[in-house]
């Protein structure tokens, strides 16, 4: 039933937002060097990797500073990267990772291997499911960039405090989830983007 609901809401919307995905890829081909999309290799259900799109939000190469982006004002982020970023709006090309099966509309959302290779047995149990655009984590952290933006060490800061509470929201989310507990986390998420509460 969960398979079902992924593959209609994400090639259902995938069709009506078709227009406006091309607009933003245009603008980023206009705006900066580079490709359209960035790929990520992330750990999925059984520690499977595949690779996460995204829309490009910053300059080539990016990643050789970090995998952590530090703070909205990151200056490796291009001028409509800002944008896209603030609105989440880089995250709509996910909506082909649900559409292969790569991951659900709502679920823990992937890591890359470098941090899932830190987790403990229990915390192993996120990925006894698909991961997600979004879930009880991704509430809780929409602003996350900010928080590392303001500490000392950021990379510190996600390993020891950040990146722990979010494995505690995903794994209540795994002993939560249901149609009724999707339904509200993706409103809840329309909201947060929204900027309501």
């Amino acid at each position: 039933m969960k398979r079902l609901f992924d593959f209609f809401v994400s090639l259902v919307s995938l069709c009506l937002l078709s227009p406006f995905l091309i607009g933003i890829g245009l603008i980023i081909l206009a705006s900066s060097k580079g490709g359209i999309f960035y790929t990520q290799l992330r750990v999925g259900k059984d520690r499977k990797l595949f690779r996460l799109y995204k829309f490009r939000t910053m300059r080539p190469d990016a990643e050789s500073s970090g995998q952590l982006t530090v703070g909205m004002r990151d200056p490796r982020i291009t001028a409509i990267g800002f944008f896209l970023r603030k609105y989440k709006l880089d995250e709509l090309p996910q909506l082909l990772n649900v559409l292969k099966g790569d991951m659900s509309i709502v679920g823990p959302r992937p890591e890359v291997p470098k941090y899932v290779d830190m987790y403990t047995e229990m915390q192993l149990r996120v990925l006894t499911v698909r991961p997600g655009l979004t879930d009880y984590a991704s509430l809780e952290y929409i602003n996350e960039n900010e928080v590392l933006g303001k500490a000392a060490d950021p990379e510190k800061t996600y390993v020891e405090e950040v990146m722990p509470d979010k494995l505690r929201l995903n794994l209540r989310y795994i002993a939560e989830q249901g149609l009724r507990t999707d339904l509200w986390i993706i409103k809840k998420t329309f909201l947060g983007i929204l900027g309501f509460k």
